[in-house]
C-alpha cells in the first residue's frame, strides 16, 4: 500500500483517541579526531557482528513474518495507523537507547557509526554536513522527533484537526533518523543489549520497524544498506531476516 498516494482519503476523518502502542509489548560541535584508516589487505578480517550470530539472529518476540501484524486494520484511517506506529516505535527505541546511554559518550562514541566504514553527519542550521558524536546526534533526533510529536499542526489529535498534506514527506524524513539511531546501536552497542538479555525485545522492534517502513514506502533499502564502500551494518541482518522469511523485500 502506498502511504505517499493515499494521503487525499484522510481529510475527513472521526475524532483521533488516545495513541496505543501496536507493538507487542513486552550548535556546538565538538572537535572530531581525523577518520580512521582502511584497514590494509593483509589486515585480518573483521569477525562477524554479534548481531548476526546464531542464536542472537533468531532471538524474537514474534515468530513468522512481520508483515502480518503492519497491514492497515479494516475502517482504520491509514494516517492514524502511521502516526501511532510512528509514535510507538519512536517510544521504545527511545526507551532502549535510555537504557544504554551510558556506554554511548563522547569518547566511546566520537562520530554517529553505523559500520565500518560509516559515519553519519548531521546537516545544520546553516545547511552545512558536519561531525558529531553519536550521543549529540542521537539527542538532536529524539528531540526533534519529540517536538513534532508534541506539534498539533504535524500529530493533530483533537477533533476536526486534520493531518497536514506534508505528514507522508515529514514520516519519511523522521523514519530515516531513527533507522540511524538504530543502525548504532546494533554496531556500536549490541553488547549491552545482550547483557540486559533484551535482543528478542530489540530485534522485534526492529523487524517491525522495518516491515512497516517498507509497507507504507517509508523506507529506502538504499538508507538500510547504504553504499558498497560505506555499507551499513544492519544491511547485512536486514538480508538475514529475508531469508529466514520474517521481512519481505
Amino acid at each position: 500500500m502506498s502511504f505517499f498516494n493515499s494521503i487525499g482519503r484522510s481529510m475527513s476523518r472521526n475524532p483521533r483517541g488516545p495513541k496505543r502502542s501496536p507493538t507487542p509489548t513486552s550548535t556546538t560541535f565538538p572537535d572530531m579526531p581525523p577518520p580512521p584508516v582502511p584497514a590494509s589487505p593483509s589486515s585480518p578480517a573483521p569477525s562477524k557482528p554479534l548481531y548476526l550470530c546464531s542464536p542472537f539472529v533468531e532471538a524474537a518476540l514474534v515468530k513468522g513474518n512481520f508483515k502480518t501484524i503492519v497491514v492497515l486494520p479494516k475502517y482504520v484511517d491509514i494516517m492514524e495507523w502511521v502516526a501511532v506506529n510512528v509514535f510507538d516505535f519512536y517510544t521504545n527505541l527511545n526507551e532502549f537507547y535510555g537504557v544504554i546511554s551510558e556506554c554511548c559518550t563522547q569518547q566511546s562514541c566520537p562520530t554517529m557509526a553505523a559500520g565500518t566504514n560509516l559515519n553519519y553527519t548531521w546537516i545544520n542550521q546553516d545547511r552545512k554536513s558536519v561531525n558529531l558524536a553519536a550521543p549529540t546526534y542521537i539527542d538532536y533526533v529524539m528531540t526533534w522527533v519529540q517536538n513534532l510529536l508534541d506539534d498539533e499542526n504535524v500529530f493533530p489529535t483533537k477533533s476536526g484537526h486534520d493531518f497536514p498534506q506534508t505528514f507522508p514527506s515529514t514520516i519519511k524524513h523522521v523514519y530515516r533518523q531513527l533507522l540511524r539511531v538504530f543502525a548504532h546501536i546494533y554496531h556500536a552497542h549490541y553488547p549491552q543489549i545482550l547483557h540486559l538479555r533484551s535482543e528478542p525485545h530489540f530485534n522485534s522492534l526492529f523487524a517491525h520497524f522495518l516491515a512497516f517502513g517498507r509497507e507504507y514506502e517509508l523506507l529506502d533499502i538504499k538508507d538500510v544498506k547504504g553504499a558498497a564502500n560505506a555499507p551499513v551494518g544492519i544491511g547485512m541482518l536486514w538480508d538475514r531476516w529475508r531469508e529466514m522469511g520474517i521481512l519481505e523485500g
